[in-house]
């Protein structure tokens, strides 16, 4: 949280991507993960291209969760 007094956030100057992202993946009963982060994806990227690739992304540091049901996702340019 910053102050009256702040110029920037500590980690304002961290690069970031052109969209946000935020995955859920559920085992019912059993596990589950929410993850998020920003990405740039290839101009030619479709947005179906985007959530293989995060979902990827995910199950790789999670193996438990690759059969996982997907309990949310969203994609959004990274722009307020």
């Amino acid at each position: 949280m910053t102050t009256p007094h702040s110029h920037a956030a500590p980690d304002a100057a961290a690069p970031q991507g052109s969209h946000q992202w935020i995955l859920t993946l559920e085992l019912p009963g059993r596990a589950a993960a929410t993850q998020y982060g920003t990405w740039n994806p290839h101009p030619e990227s479709t947005r179906h291209d985007v959530f293989v690739a995060i979902r990827q992304h995910v199950t790789s540091r999670f193996p438990e969760l690759e059969r996982a049901t997907v309990a949310f996702f969203a994609l959004e340019p990274n722009q307020l």
